[in-house]
């Protein structure tokens, strides 16, 4: 049986992204469903990724894996450093004003400010 490295290798090439490599690794340390479980993706998709058979853009998984196995971080104006994948979900909400909550009307103010976040990508 091969592990999730030698797949991702195998599939990707000399193109292999670091976020493919990490979630391949995580992969073999724990088990398909718990490291889909972290990042909020299913256990097919994260054998696609791994595969390079996902047959949709894959950005958005990338920011996860960053984010949550690899603890990238960015500087956001309103709440200070916090992980790429915390960033995505509060551009996401941002997309929709509600007012019911002070830091939902502050990161929508914010995050509509930003230059990191562009309603175009996802």
């Amino acid at each position: 049986m091969s592990s999730a490295v030698e797949i991702a290798r195998a599939a990707w090439g000399a193109d292999l992204p670091d976020w493919v490599l990490r979630l391949a690794q995580e992969r073999d340390r724990t088990s398909q469903n718990r490291v889909a479980s972290r990042i909020g993706y299913s256990p097919a998709a994260v054998s696609n990724v791994i595969a390079n058979k996902y047959n949709a853009p894959t950005h958005m998984i990338a920011e996860r894996v960053r984010g949550v196995l690899m603890a990238q971080v960015m500087d956001c104006p309103a709440l200070g450093e916090m992980p790429v994948h915390v960033c995505r979900d509060w551009r996401n909400k941002s997309r929709k004003f509600a007012s019911g909550n002070r830091q939902r009307v502050m990161m929508f103010r914010a995050c509509m400010r930003c230059p990191v976040n562009t309603s175009k990508e996802d």
